[in-house]
């Protein structure tokens, strides 16, 4: 009583295992039991293949047996055209049995090409079950592959939500931060690149006029040109102290 109701606790918990197994990976158990019923069928091939050997051996039993009934009726019509009765007799009663053993023989393998015929067919029977079972379960691994796809798709579309409260509205407001920031920097260096220079160009336009004159002064000190045609007004020069008395005289 005891034994039963330890037994009946197991099995339950033993049930219990098993349809973890079976829900937690659907896909995994099919094919376990593919690969189970795969091996089986290959088992079973391979009595067909012994059980066909015996089928070939009682045939070639009923063969060697029909040439024995052969020969013997062939030796019973020469004892009989020869007029030797008793030896035909003989050959005669030997021929009965070989018949016997023949129509035994041909029974045995009459009975036995059916079971293999029979067991045949339902090992093609099993071989395409077999083959309509692989194929849904490519279909059905693609099947939940695609919905557990969909499911994660849907609760992406819920998730993906910009606002400011949601993870990607924060991180999208620090991107944003920081793109202000980068633009920032770039105006404010751009703003201080214009600083000082109307000075430097006063000074550039200063330092050409500067080196312009310069030119022409070499050129007039060189007899190249004429302060006339220079531009450059010609200095007044300093009278020496008898010019200076002759002025004044």
């Amino acid at each position: 009583m005891i034994i039963g109701k330890l037994w009946h606790s197991l099995a339950a918990q033993i049930n219990k295992l098993a349809n973890f197994f079976w829900t937690s990976d659907p896909i995994a158990q099919m094919q376990y039991e593919y690969d189970r019923a795969v091996a089986q069928l290959k088992e079973g091939r391979e009595g067909l293949e012994q059980y066909r050997a015996l089928v070939e051996r009682v045939s070639r039993q009923v063969s060697t047996a029909q040439q024995h009934v052969s020969r013997l009726e062939g030796k019973i019509k020469s004892y009989l055209q020869a007029g030797d009765r008793e030896t035909a007799a003989k050959f005669a009663l030997e021929l009965k049995k070989a018949k016997d053993d023949l129509q035994e023989n041909q029974s045995q393998l009459a009975m036995h090409e059916a079971a293999y015929n029979n067991n045949l067919t339902k090992i093609k029977h099993a071989s395409g079950k077999l083959n309509e079972i692989q194929n849904k379960i490519k279909k059905y691994d693609a099947e939940l592959k695609m919905s557990r796809a969909e499911a994660e798709m849907a609760k992406l579309a819920t998730s993906f939500q910009f606002d400011v409260t949601t993870d990607f509205g924060q991180i999208e407001q620090v991107l944003q931060d920081k793109i202000g920031l980068n633009r920032a920097k770039a105006r404010v260096a751009a703003d201080l690149s214009g600083e000082g220079i109307e000075d430097i160009q006063r000074e550039q336009a200063a330092e050409k006029a500067m080196a312009d004159q310069a030119l022409k002064d070499f050129e007039v000190s060189m007899g190249l040109v004429t302060p006339e045609t220079a531009g450059v007004p010609q200095a007044t020069k300093e009278l020496g102290p008898a010019v200076q008395q002759q002025t004044q005289g």
